[in-house]
């Protein structure tokens, strides 16, 4: 259903606003919102709505690949959300894709078609970043009055399960567990045999009974958490039993509450139903007839295992998270979720001492490599604030892999980097940051190397580009001392000569070692930006060696 969308502002209005266009393309559906955002609050304002059923989860049974047809229904979906959102003056669309293009093997394939068939660029995001994003969503339309909260979300492939206060998720968790994904495996017959709904409840209660029994650990004595549930599955429980005891379905459904007898009898009646029976329920799609059953299994266990008997609906899920994200990036956000905002940062450092990290050398070498970046900006390169996230990342954790073995530990490091829980970044981000620390040393990105490139055109620059900086970062610390106190680059545009002047902390200190590293080094960094690169040392009496 999509909503009128609300006049065009004014210019005077549009410079304290923007409007956004999210997109989540799920494993059942294909959601959009569109957003006004009042930068002076800040908050935001649901403008529309889009939602197309598309079952992009049906997958070639031997190849695990989208379908051709799940794809065309998707590319047109798109296509129709992209048209909405041009229609109304959008400043920006962001689009996120989860579990069923992050499984199937053609979900790259999948991604450059969109890119190159409608015009949008589709991040690629982990069930963890998922399951974050869905807080974000949820902390933004409730109140946690500072007491934990057990946040679930059914979508078509996967549901997440987080435990989370006001202040910071404590838990997050995706298990291969949704609505398509186990109606296709699970059930074959209309209406659902005993014996293979036996089997449906089962299979979900072993599955979820691990990520359940984590999350308890991270509970305090004596906490009680709220149950919150979002999306599809249980709006549409929420739905049918509003419309069954209050006659009418309340607008807004935000807030609604069941209790788990009630989420039992209604999943144990459609169990019964066959689908066309399931249909004739006021409230019942008919695409969501086809999942309910399952979908509401995984609701009815999740809720046994927690123990808790009663779930409050919260409207606001993953677009909305997305949306919530943005504002955080791009520094709009200085409230009650300004925490949220230094999440990239805060992760990357809890990998980075899960992995012994040395951080005082590591953050060091992100000191050189923020000055190399920021002194050559507009100069040898025109990255942004967006792109230096990703070096500082990589400078942080470009030796992570020492933990595995100094044998090739950056190509350990890439392992490590690009399968750590690192929150706040897409997959095309996580394997960016991997690449630009993979070749901090040793050899240069080539063609043959899959993961590099496997990278569209421009993140291929932005590794080739910033690790040729990280390379000359670390050489500046090569005895990991601080030897050299700061830099200052001065840049010869007629004779294509970078001059690097180095300051030694010790005006005493020959800095010998830095200056073999620099020489050693300069070639990649040379070759990449077309420069001749020429380093020299402050003396004891302030002139140049």
């Amino acid at each position: 259903m999509i909503q009128s969308p609300k006049a065009n502002p004014s210019n005077s209005d549009r410079a304290q606003t923007c409007l956004l266009a999210a997109i989540d393309i799920g494993t059942n559906s294909i959601h959009m919102v569109v957003v006004e955002i009042d930068k002076t609050l800040p908050a935001f304002t649901i403008l529309a709505r889009q939602k197309d059923t598309v079952r992009l989860g049906e997958q070639e049974p031997k190849s695990g690949k989208l379908t051709e047809e799940a794809i065309e229904r998707a590319i047109s979906s798109l296509q129709r959300c992209k048209d909405l959102a041009t229609s109304m003056n959008v400043d920006y669309i962001v689009a996120t894709a989860t579990s069923a293009t992050r499984e199937a093997s053609n979900g790259q394939i999948f991604i450059q078609r969109v890119k190159d068939e409608v015009g949008i660029f589709v991040n690629l995001i982990s069930g963890y970043e998922e399951a974050r994003r869905i807080y974000l969503g949820v902390l933004s339309g409730m109140d946690f009055q500072d007491k934990p909260h057990v946040i679930i979300d059914i979508g078509g492939g996967s549901t997440e399960i987080i435990l989370a206060d006001a202040q910071e998720p404590r838990f997050l968790s995706s298990t291969k567990v949704g609505a398509v994904r186990l109606t296709e495996e699970l059930i074959t017959t209309d209406p659902i045999s005993d014996s293979e709904f036996a089997y449906l409840r089962a299979y979900v209660r072993g599955m979820l009974e691990r990520p359940i029994d984590e999350l308890r650990h991270k509970l305090k004595e004596n906490e009680e958490p709220k149950l919150i549930g979002t999306s599809g599955t249980i709006e549409t429980l929420a739905t049918i039993h509003a419309v069954e005891t209050l006659g009418e379905v309340p607008n807004p459904l935000q807030g609604y509450q069941m209790s788990r007898q009630e989420v039992k009898a209604l999943v144990k009646r459609f169990a019964a139903m066959t689908y066309q029976e399931r249909l004739a329920v006021p409230g019942m799609s008919d695409k969501r007839a086809e999942i309910i059953v399952a979908g509401g299994t995984v609701l009815m266990e999740a809720m046994s295992i927690l123990s808790l008997d009663n779930i409050t609906l919260c409207e606001r899920a993953l677009r909305e998270g997305m949306i919530v994200d943005w504002m955080l990036t791009h520094g709009l956000i200085e409230d009650r979720l300004k925490y949220q905002s230094q999440v990239r940062q805060r992760s990357v450092k809890k990998i980075a001492r899960k992995y012994q990290v040395d951080l005082e050398y590591t953050e060091r070498v992100a000191e050189f490599a923020w000055s190399l970046f920021e002194q050559l900006k507009g100069i040898l390169h025109d990255w942004g604030m967006e792109q230096w996230e990703l070096l500082w990342s990589a400078s942080i954790l470009h030796n992570c892999g020492l933990y595995v073995s100094h044998s090739a530990h950056h190509k350990h490091s890439y392992y490590l980097i690009r399968n750590a829980e690192l929150l706040g970044f897409t997959e095309v981000e996580l394997e960016t940051i991997a690449n630009i620390a993979r070749y901090h040393r040793k050899s240069t990105p080539k063609k043959k190397h899959e993961p590099y490139n496997k990278l569209p055109e421009i993140y291929r620059k932005m590794v080739r580009q910033l690790s040729a900086i990280l390379r000359l970062a670390v050489a500046l610390d090569r005895r990991q001392i601080g030897a050299i106190k700061t830099i200052e680059c001065k840049y010869d545009a007629e004779y294509k000569k970078l001059h690097l002047h180095l300051f030694p902390t010790n005006p005493k200190d020959d800095c010998s070692l830095e200056l073999w590293s620099l020489d050693y080094n300069k070639e990649v960094f040379e070759q990449e930006f077309v420069v001749k690169f020429v380093v020299t040392l402050a003396t004891s009496s302030g002139s140049f060696n």
